[in-house]
């Protein structure tokens, strides 16, 4: 049989690629070639997935790494023959126990309590955002006035980053999950990032304020380039994730009038609804990636050591097995379950965090804007496949 392939290519804006949809239907594991030429796996299958994420005989660290679409391999091999190194706090690519002392440290920050305390801040923000949009006078692109600058204030706000500053990393950012990037402008985005951070980290040692960052510092178990490292994590995930749901969610309700009536006029929905957008959407769609570090066998599959195993998360998430109706949007459906923010020791650090975002930022729009409708053809509406975090460039909208 003939090795599969990972596409980004989306037929329908809210729906996985038909291909991977079909695999699915084949089975919950395939044999991969990856852009190296790699043989590996393709996980479609949601227990597959969990199994694979739970599992610490699979490892997360780069060097084990192969690319899985031909974008990422000119830059993987960049980034190798260069010994391009992040700053070691960047927790996300490592394995236990490195992985542990950092999530240790950053798990009592994120907890369910202190996101509810911090609820009337995100709800204060949201609303600032929502007015300046309306005074700008529609159209209005909701990208640029609500998606972007609520996880970006936000996650600003709480690492002890003056939002003023936030050109500095913003347009890098970007660089940083386009598809297309060559690699010597991801090593300088990359470069220029941490040199910021650096930079702020100092700052906050010579003058500590009320916020995390500075409560790192003042913690002394990290020295200056584990906080540089621990800040561009939560700096860059913070707000390209949230901001990219808040985006995509909001197209998806306004292409089903159906389900944006139930979400904004029943809030007792509203829980049930951030869990099912982000099941239904699942803006990481390349990946997560691990490799075997020795032979593991998932679901009947042997796996053997050093090969690579890629879990389609759109695919996972419509797992009929799992969620009946898994095509189907329903923002009443019993929340939970999905693996949108991973699964096992790598799930997201910061899922309370962009739970409570889009909890406050969803109802807060609709309410403002009960009308609020595209203002261009659905067609019209550029969508992220170029990107490693999916959802819209912009969306136009009026009201």
């Amino acid at each position: 049989m003939t090795d599969v392939t990972l596409t980004t290519a989306r037929q329908r804006p809210f729906d996985p690629p038909d291909e991977l949809a079909e695999l699915r239907k084949r089975g919950p594991i395939h044999r991969m070639t990856y852009a190296d030429g790699h043989r590996g796996w393709l996980v479609t299958g949601y227990a597959a997935a969990r199994a694979v994420l739970a599992d610490p005989r699979f490892s997360n660290r780069p060097e084990h790494m192969h690319p899985p679409i031909p974008g990422r391999l000119e830059l993987s091999n960049e980034l190798r023959e260069n010994e391009f190194r992040m700053p070691p706090g960047f927790f996300l690519r490592m394995d236990a126990p490195e992985h542990t002392r950092y999530r240790k440290l950053l798990t009592g920050q994120f907890t369910v309590r202190r996101m509810k305390q911090l609820e009337s801040r995100v709800e204060e923000i949201a609303e600032a955002c929502l007015d300046r949009m309306e005074a700008a006078g529609r159209p209005a692109d909701l990208v640029e006035h609500f998606a972007l600058p609520i996880p970006s204030l936000v996650i600003c706000e709480l690492l002890g980053v003056p939002y003023d500053e936030r050109g500095r990393f913003q347009d890098d950012s970007k660089v940083l999950f386009a598809l297309g990037s060559k690699a010597e402008d991801v090593v300088g985005a990359m470069s220029r990032i941490s040199a910021y951070l650096y930079g702020l980290v100092q700052r906050k040692r010579a003058e500590p304020a009320d916020d995390l960052l500075s409560g790192l510092v003042t913690g002394g178990e990290l020295n200056d380039e584990e906080l540089t490292g621990v800040a561009f994590l939560l700096l860059v995930a913070g707000h390209e994730t949230t901001a990219n749901m808040l985006g995509l969610g909001t197209y998806a309700l306004l292409a089903d009038p159906g389900q944006l009536a139930a979400m904004r006029d029943d809030s007792a929905v509203v829980d049930n609804a951030v869990e099912e957008l982000l099941r239904f959407l699942t803006i990481i769609h390349i990946g997560p990636i691990r490799t075997a570090l020795e032979d593991v066998e998932i679901e009947g599959t042997q796996i053997g050591r050093g090969e690579a195993v890629t879990l389609s998360l759109p695919v996972v998430n419509r797992d009929p097995e799992r969620f009946p109706e898994p095509d189907r949007l329903d923002v009443t459906r019993p929340a939970g379950g999905h693996l949108t923010f991973g699964h096992g020791i790598h799930q997201c650090l910061g899922q309370q965090l962009a739970r409570t975002e889009m909890r406050v930022g969803f109802p807060a729009l609709l309410r403002r804007f009960p009308d609020l409708r595209l203002a261009v053809s659905p067609e019209e509406v550029p969508m992220r496949s170029d990107m490693s975090i999916y959802g819209v460039h912009r969306l136009p909208v009026t009201w």
